[in-house]
């Protein structure tokens, strides 16, 4: 086995104690990492978490669900997809980076990341008002 592409997963601290990773905090990495994937516009979640979220701040772990143990994690994760994109490699894309962001940045070991998609989602097209103000520093540019 190539030393190079191994993955640790024996998560020690010499004579200091042991690491711990909280739940909240491999749910965060996941929706990172899943929210960076081309095609991805969005995670989903339950409505309690929409309605959760008028009241507070924006929440990265929408649409996460993380079983965390002392070297294994599993994801499950709820995704909104664009339309256009093909929708088997966005999950394919998906998996792989919230696998490697995971086990890169905690060395955990993750043993699956399941892909629930919500819903395809569609580009709003721009409202005139937008397209003219996107302009108009490009005029006054050519002014000067």
């Amino acid at each position: 086995m190539d030393l190079d592409t191994e993955v640790v997963t024996d998560i020690s601290v010499a004579e200091n104690g042991k690491v711990v990773f909280a739940p909240d905090v491999i749910a965060t990495i996941a929706g990172l990492a899943a929210s960076e994937v081309e095609g991805v516009s969005g995670l989903s979640g339950s409505v309690m978490e929409g309605i959760s979220g008028i009241f507070s701040k924006k929440n990265m772990t929408k649409g996460v669900h993380v079983e965390v143990g002392q070297e294994e994690a599993a994801v499950d994760l709820s995704i909104n997809v664009r339309y256009g994109f093909r929708i088997q490699e966005v999950c394919a894309n998906v998996q792989k980076e919230v696998k490697n962001a995971i086990e890169t940045m905690t060395s955990l070991r993750v043993v699956e990341v399941n892909v629930l998609v919500q819903s395809v989602t569609f580009d709003e097209p721009e409202k005139p008002e937008k397209k003219k103000e996107k302009e108009k520093p490009e005029l006054e540019a050519r002014v000067k």
